[in-house]
């Protein structure tokens, strides 16, 4: 679970900002708050992050994409980082970016953070935070590494800092080279932080195609359940040939693909190829309609609408958040695209009443749906705004900061009306609606 993380430098991001997963002092739907008996604190379920038009909430979702793509792959020798600091000072773009995650893994909480220019790692540093302490595990800084007094006696670790480059994280060197102490954090990373943007085909749709898999038939009960006009999905085995492919990749899918695996094609046709006694089969992912008189007829996905394809994206990642024993985290970058507010509430709803003091799933989301801004649904402090000033730097802020925002206040309509801040201003007849600005309605309007 992300207990908190932090941004400098990172796109309109100029300033330190901290968005914390930590539950306030509020107890409207205490019931479903993670409760952490050895830190003596909670941890929120979710988030929905708020704000108009380049506001900073997809550049806040890209910042924890950077994270894991630097984490997981790393960089190539002599290879640039991918960073992207605020362009819009004078010397923004030659100051590192920095980025701090903390990080509930199993029963401990880990501090990682690191900053960066495009040419080299400035700092890393790895902590474990006990109750009553904490726990430098190594830091990095000038060109040397300093570990804690336990790790030092390890001269493995010494041996591959110094095969570290420059552009590379120690933690993702220290995988690559097998050693084990620091991997609960490359393993969260990589298996248990999963990124949906809103172009993008959600990978699990295979579990449609899977009959044995535990989550196929309660896909298919909750489908029709969505007004989708989708009876239940199903799987439709092709020649591989007939996949509509380049050459190229057909032939990297040959050479790359290895008995018993399978590759997802995150085509408009979704498919999964594998490879079974020696020869490539595929299969793609097809839609049943009901007819009239009780028969169904098959839909390829390209038919299904927008709003359709974007449920069946979603909602493997919504019956894994509700799944007892999932630890992951899910964060949704416009949650709400092609859905109706209403089904949108209804995936958050479904979500949040299996949410106990013992659930390790979080959802992070943004949006634009203030309809589901709504303190019978979220608790102040798991509703966001992010807003741009006049200089094109973002800022980032908890409904829970407000002073007048009471527990029983319509938040949506202070929100519309520009008292909240996080809404366009937009320039009508000389006059510029959602002028309020924050720091006014934090001090109470």
């Amino acid at each position: 679970m992300i207990v908190s993380l932090s941004l400098e430098n990172w796109m309109s991001f100029p300033n330190p900002v901290t968005f914390s997963m930590c539950a306030s002092k509020e107890r409207q739907h205490g019931d479903r708050i993670t409760k952490l008996d050895k830190y003596q604190t909670r941890v929120l379920p979710v988030a929905a992050i708020y704000g108009g038009n380049a506001s900073g909430k997809t550049n806040f979702f890209k910042a924890l994409k950077f994270a894991k793509e630097l984490v997981v792959k790393g960089t190539q020798p002599d290879s640039l980082i991918p960073v992207e600091p605020f362009r819009l000072a004078a010397k923004g773009s030659e100051k590192p970016s920095q980025f701090s995650f903390e990080l509930l893994i199993d029963d401990d909480i880990y501090d990682f953070k690191f900053s960066v220019t495009r040419k080299a790692v400035h700092e890393e540093k790895l902590t474990i935070i006990t109750r009553t302490s904490e726990k430098v595990l190594y830091h990095r800084q000038n060109g040397k590494i300093d570990f804690d007094e336990a790790l030092a006696k390890d001269r493995m670790l010494e041996f591959v800092f110094k095969g570290t480059r420059d552009n590379q994280l120690f933690l993702t060197n220290s995988i690559s080279q097998k050693v084990e102490n620091f991997k609960p954090i490359y393993t969260w990373f990589k298996d248990f932080l999963e990124l949906v943007a809103p172009d993008s085909r959600f990978g699990a749709f295979e579990h449609f195609l899977n009959e044995s898999h535990p989550l196929f038939s309660t896909m298919n009960e909750m489908l029709p359940q969505l007004d989708t006009g989708i009876a239940h999905l199903g799987g439709e085995d092709i020649p591989f040939d007939n996949l509509q492919l380049p050459d190229p990749l057909k032939t990297k899918l040959q050479e790359d693909i290895k008995e018993g695996m399978t590759v997802r094609l995150l085509t408009d046709e979704r498919v999964v190829v594998t490879r079974k006694d020696g020869e490539l089969v595929a299969k793609k992912l097809v839609t049943f309609h009901p007819k009239a008189d009780g028969t169904e007829v098959k839909f390829e996905m390209r038919q299904e609408s927008d709003g359709s394809q974007r449920v069946i994206d979603l909602l493997p990642a919504f019956l894994d958040l509700s799944n007892v024993a999932s630890k992951k985290v899910y964060v949704i970058d416009e949650v709400d695209r092609s859905l109706h507010t209403l089904l949108t509430r209804k995936l958050l709803e479904s979500y949040l009443s299996r949410c106990s003091a013992e659930t390790r799933t979080q959802l992070l989301f943004t949006t634009h749906d203030a309809l589901i801004m709504d303190q019978q649904l979220l608790r102040r402090d798991e509703m966001w705004v992010t807003e741009r000033d006049l200089a094109g730097a973002s800022n980032l802020f908890s409904f829970s900061e407000y002073k007048d925002v009471r527990y029983d206040k319509d938040i949506r309509k202070s929100y519309l009306q520009g008292r909240l801040g996080g809404v366009p201003r937009i320039l009508l007849g000389g006059n510029l609606t959602g002028e309020h600005s924050i720091e006014a309605a934090r001090e109470g309007c």
